[in-house]
C-alpha cells in the first residue's frame, strides 16, 4: 500500500492513515499487514537484499507490506482484479514480484475469473507477468515464478542495447535468446525499456539501456524485438522527462494533460508514445504476421550488418555500420513487389515508402544507406503490393 505519507486521500478519493495502517477504503487494518517483528530489521525497512526473508517480509521503500498469506488479504485482492477484467482489462502487470511469495500469489491467481466475453473469446485467462529482477546472482531469481505467469527478463534490453551501440556485433545474434543465459522462450516477457531502467533504475546502468532519446538504434532494436521469436514483446509508450521523479505533462494544478494526436498519429506536447512510430507500429503486424515460423536464411556481412527472414512470411535486415550496406540476399518470401513497412506504409494497394522487389529465386539486392534515420528494411506477406 502507500508508504509513509500520514493521513490522506488517494486519486480515487478513498481516506487512509499510513501511520496506522488504515485503508478503510478496501477495508484494511493493521491487522491484514506483515509486522515488523516477521520483517527483522529494526527500521521495518528492507536492508539487505541478499536476504530473501527481508525481501519478502520487510517493507520496499517504506511501503506499508500486506500480509498474503491471510485468507482475507488474498480474497481483497482477488476481488479487485476480477472486478478489472469484468469491466475489460485483460492481463496484469505484477509489480516487485519478488517481494511476495509465488505460492500466495498462485493462490490469488486460482480465484481470478475468466476475461469478460464481451470483448474476449470464452474461456480467455488473464494475461499476467511478474516484474523480477534477477541478473543471475540474486538471493530470489526469476526461476520461482515462471511456473504461475511470464517473467520479465530484464538481461534482454541490457544485451541488445550493449549490441546496438556497438558493445557487441549484431552478427553475435543469430542464437538471441536462451543461449544468451536468459530464460526459456516460453516464460519470458522481453522489452528494450521500461519506465525505472530508461531512468537508470532497476537494472539500468551501464549506459546501455536504450530509450527514446536514441531514437535510430530505439528504433532497430525494438524492430528486432518484434522480429525475432524469443519471449512476449512489451513496447514502451512514454513522456518525455528532465529528472527522474518528473510526472506525465501536466498543467498548473497537476491535473494530467490530455494526449496530443499529430497527423501523423505519432504525439505531441511532452507525449512520446512510442508504440505510434510508424516504424514500431509496423513491426508489431510484421511479428503477428510472421507467427510460431522460426528463423531461416540468416545472413551477416560486416559486423554491424544481419538480415534474416521467417520462413516464408516476414523478412528484416539492418545495417548498423559506418557504411553502406550492398548484397544480393536470401529470403523466404514469394517473389514480387512488397511496400518496406519501416520507411513508409502499405495504402489502397500502393506504398508511401520504398519498394523492395523479391526476384524469382526469392532474393533481394538491397542497399542499405548507414546515414539514414531508419538503416532498416522489413516486408512481409501483407505488405506486397502486386
Amino acid at each position: 500500500m502507500t508508504g509513509g505519507l500520514g493521513k490522506g486521500y488517494g486519486s480515487g478519493g478513498s481516506y487512509f492513515d499510513s501511520d496506522k495502517l488504515d485503508y478503510p477504503g478496501v477495508p484494511y487494518s493493521a491487522l491484514d499487514f506483515n509486522s515488523c517483528d516477521r520483517c527483522s530489521t529494526s527500521s521495518c525497512n528492507i536492508e539487505d537484499y541478499s536476504d530473501s526473508n527481508q525481501v519478502r517480509y520487510c517493507r520496499l521503500l517504506g511501503l506499508k507490506d500486506l500480509n498474503q498469506d491471510k485468507e482475507y488479504v488474498r480474497q481483497k485482492i482477488a476481488d479487485f482484479l476480477n472486478h478489472l477484467t469484468s469491466i475489460g482489462v485483460a492481463g496484469f502487470r505484477v509489480d516487485a514480484g519478488k517481494h511476495m511469495l509465488p505460492e500466495n500469489l498462485a493462490n490469488i491467481y486460482a480465484r481470478l475469473n475468466n476475461l469478460n466475453i464481451q470483448w474476449f473469446t470464452s474461456g480467455a485467462k488473464p494475461f499476467i507477468f511478474h516484474e523480477v529482477i534477477d541478473f543471475g546472482s540474486d538471493a530470489i531469481p526469476t526461476s520461482q515464478y515462471t511456473g504461475i505467469g511470464r517473467v520479465t527478463e530484464f538481461k534482454y534490453g541490457i544485451y541488445l542495447g550493449r549490441v546496438f551501440r556497438h558493445q557487441d556485433g549484431l552478427t553475435f545474434l543469430e542464437n538471441f535468446g536462451q543461449p544468451w543465459s536468459m530464460m526459456n522462450d516460453g516464460d519470458a516477457l522481453v522489452f528494450i525499456d521500461n519506465h525505472d531502467n530508461q531512468r537508470g533504475h532497476g537494472g539500468g546502468g551501464d549506459n546501455v539501456i536504450l530509450t527514446h532519446t536514441n531514437s535510430r538504434l530505439y528504433k532497430m532494436a525494438t524492430a528486432f524485438m518484434l522480429a525475432w521469436p524469443y519471449g512476449v514483446p512489451r513496447v514502451m509508450s512514454s513522456y518525455a522527462f528532465h529528472s527522474d521523479w518528473q510526472g506525465p505533462p501536466s498543467d498548473k494544478e497537476n491535473n494530467t494533460l490530455t494526449v496530443k494526436i499529430n497527423d501523423d498519429l505519432t504525439c505531441a506536447d511532452g507525449w512520446i508514445c512510442e508504440h505510434r512510430w510508424r516504424q514500431i507500429y509496423n513491426m508489431a503486424r510484421f511479428g503477428k504476421y510472421a507467427g510460431d515460423a522460426g528463423v531461416n536464411d540468416w545472413w551477416s556481412g560486416h559486423t554491424h550488418q544481419i538480415a534474416f527472414s521467417r520462413g516464408d512470411r516476414a523478412f528484416i535486415a539492418f545495417n548498423n555500420e559506418h557504411f553502406d550496406l550492398k548484397a544480393t540476399i536470401q529470403t523466404g518470401l514469394a517473389p514480387g513487389q512488397y511496400c518496406d513497412i519501416i520507411s513508409g506504409n502499405k495504402e489502397n494497394g500502393k506504398c508511401t515508402g520504398k519498394i523492395i522487389t523479391v526476384n524469382e529465386d526469392r532474393k533481394v539486392d538491397l542497399v542499405l544507406s548507414d546515414w539514414l534515420e531508419d538503416s532498416m528494411v522489413a516486408i512481409y506477406v501483407d505488405s506486397k503490393i502486386n
